[in-house]
């Protein structure tokens, strides 16, 4: 495994904000636009308009701003900016008709995005972001990271940088897509990060070496100049991997979850942790999750 000799820099210049106008959505907002000051990007404020249902007799379809879908939509995205969230910077609005997954990567596409940003709150809507398709294909789908405001942060109208990063990692290839962006956003923000691996089923009389062995194989990760601008920490443990991640980013006070996800090829294909594991720490997790797919 090849030690990195400097983080690799992320950009952001294009930030993609989907909304649906729910609080959960008002909540997320300040992490996308705290971002956008951050690294000088343009947010792309999108909503997407349900698809009209098909008619037994076809029919011209009428332009999309006559519709009183569009009408309303616009006055809800009037409102939901009425309060100048983006003053000061650079953004667009967007609204068009078509499922949520058509929408995003449509946009995402079109505009170059370097991060979708994401709300979700409420039992109701964490169960269909969990288990339904367009959740999946927005994790493993989207060609940018994804930063998820789960149920369990606070909200709050001016976000602090994150201090304090935890990388959970499987050491796969997949995973390790993930770790550029924990080392720079580490780096920009002088963070700690926080280095985990989870190694399930491993009896008590080999924990010990296979600890140790993990630990040198996380260690070898970091850049030797790493020191300078962050003080990494690295934990094994001998758990289920769900509960070790949300454990430790409670115990560690973690600002940020950073975890590669693959890209999907299929429904039944898993992340490089259990799709159930990845949807469970973005639901659960106490501070936003940043997945990279692999």
């Amino acid at each position: 495994m090849q030690v990195l000799s400097a983080p690799a820099r992320i950009s952001l210049s294009s930030i993609l904000f989907a909304t649906d106008f729910s609080p959960a959505s008002r909540d997320a907002l300040p992490y996308a636009v705290a971002l956008a000051r951050m690294y000088g990007a343009k947010i792309f404020v999108a909503h997407a308009i349900r698809p009209e249902p098909p008619l037994t007799v076809p029919l011209d379809p009428l332009p999309l701003e006559a519709g009183r879908e569009w009408q309303q939509a616009r006055l809800d995205l009037a409102e939901f900016l009425a309060r100048n969230p983006l003053e000061g910077v650079a953004h667009e609005e967007i609204l068009l008709r078509g499922d949520l997954w058509d929408v995003i990567s449509s946009v995402i596409e079109k505009n170059e995005i370097d991060l979708l940003v994401l709300g979700t709150r409420g039992l109701k809507g964490l169960k269909k972001l969990a288990m339904g398709s367009g959740a999946e294909k927005i994790y493993r789908q989207a060609l940018c990271p994804v930063l998820t405001v789960g149920p369990s942060v606070a909200a709050t109208s001016k976000p602090h940088l994150p201090k304090r990063i935890l990388f959970p990692t499987d050491l796969s290839e997949s995973s390790l897509r993930a770790l550029p962006y924990a080392l720079s956003l580490a780096e920009e923000n002088q963070a700690n990060l926080i280095f985990l691996h989870v190694v399930p089923l491993v009896p008590w009389q080999e924990q010990a070496s296979t600890a140790e062995t993990s630990r040198k194989r996380l260690q070898s990760l970091v850049p030797k100049e790493a020191e300078a601008w962050c003080r990494p920490e690295f934990v094994v443990r001998f758990d289920f991997p769900v509960e070790s991640i949300l454990s430790l980013a409670e115990q560690a006070r973690a600002d940020l979850i950073v975890m590669g996800v693959k890209k999907s090829a299929g429904i039944s294909v898993t992340s490089h942790l259990p799709w159930t594991t990845a949807s469970e720490v973005v639901s659960r997790a106490p501070c936003l999750v940043l997945t990279v797919r692999g």
